[in-house]
């Protein structure tokens, strides 16, 4: 048996701009970190020729079949054809936060089983190679309506500033600040379960039928990531970066009405008022986590104001997608 993990991410600037659909066109970038929450895949062979099937994937559901295009779920399905496994493997996926709630799980998923998937063959597979894998799988294999950016945050790990250029060319910059200011930094960081869970996909179809009306709007959303490095790599206090997420969040609702809604809006405000400098909706939008961007001794008024809802600890800076035991 062999284990694999890869990390789900925060994204505070630059979401929206990492879907081809805009970046193709006027270049695409997001700043960006890997968390310490994982989805894990562990892969095992078995003897099919002493069983009535010859492949088990287990899930939310366990399905026993006797051909890869058998299996119902489309990821497992796809990674098993598209790395030429048809028999005599068993395959298991747990994570440690559930899906659709804004941090990318689902990608996270597909890198943790591609990375299980080429172990369990006997191959090494460089971490930018398998974030550029996770993202033909999932846009042209599965379908699925997603952007570029978590599947590189969970195959690459760390603190990031990721520019997309084409679907085969991302250039990786790592955030270069100093463990004290990372730390600082991380001490800011407090994160509120809304209680929504859906469907990115659902939610990116409605804004990407919008690029073209909001494309001055992503091209200020595209500028934010290069000023958040700025204020990250320099000496400026970090009320900057808070201040900018606010005006960041501001940029990403009038994208479309769905990403918002009077629920979503009251809680960030009430996120404001407890002392936030800013924040936002982690992901697409219309539900999943809320990252709010303020001072520690903040935290305690930030608490009590979301005293009914779960609240996220997390550690930034997370390592890539990686085998955890062979």
């Amino acid at each position: 048996m062999l284990i694999s993990r890869a990390p789900v991410r925060i994204s505070f600037f630059g979401g929206g701009t990492d879907y081809p659909e805009y970046f193709l066109h006027h270049g695409g970038a997001v700043l960006a970190t890997a968390i310490d929450k994982f989805s894990y895949v562990t892969a095992s062979s078995f003897p099919s020729h002493l069983f009535d099937y010859l492949i088990r994937v287990s899930y939310r559901k366990v399905e026993l079949v006797k051909t890869v295009e058998d299996i119902e779920h489309k990821v497992y399905r796809e990674c098993l054809k598209f790395c030429g496994l048809d028999k005599d493997i068993e395959l298991h996926n747990v994570a440690d936060l559930p899906a659709f709630t804004g941090l990318g799980s689902s990608s996270a998923f597909t890198v943790s089983l591609l990375q299980a998937l080429h172990s369990f063959k006997g191959e090494f597979i460089k971490p930018l190679d398998l974030a550029y894998e996770a993202i033909y799988v999932e846009r042209h294999l599965v379908n699925d309506r997603v952007g570029c950016q978590d599947q590189l945050m969970s195959a690459m790990g760390g603190f990031n500033l990721v520019e997309f250029r084409t679907e085969e060319d991302i250039a990786v910059n790592r955030v270069a600040i100093s463990p004290q200011r990372l730390a600082e930094f991380e001490s800011h960081i407090f994160i509120v379960f809304t209680g929504i869970k859906r469907r990115a996909s659902k939610v990116v179809e409605k804004q990407l039928k919008r690029v073209a009306d909001n494309t001055e709007t992503l091209k200020q959303m595209r500028k934010m990531v290069d000023q958040g490095w700025n204020i990250l790599t320099s000496n400026q206090s970090l009320s900057a970066f808070g201040e900018l997420l606010d005006k960041a969040w501001v940029a990403k609702r009038s994208l479309d009405t769905v990403i918002s809604n009077p629920e979503i809006d009251n809680m960030y405000q009430l996120g404001k008022e407890a002392g936030a400098w800013g924040g936002k909706l982690l992901g697409a939008g219309a539900g999943g986590f809320m990252l709010f961007f303020a001072p520690p001794e903040v935290h305690p008024k930030l608490a009590k104001a979301f005293a009914n809802h779960q609240v996220l600890s997390v550690k930034i800076n997370a390592p890539s997608s990686q085998i955890i035991f062979s």
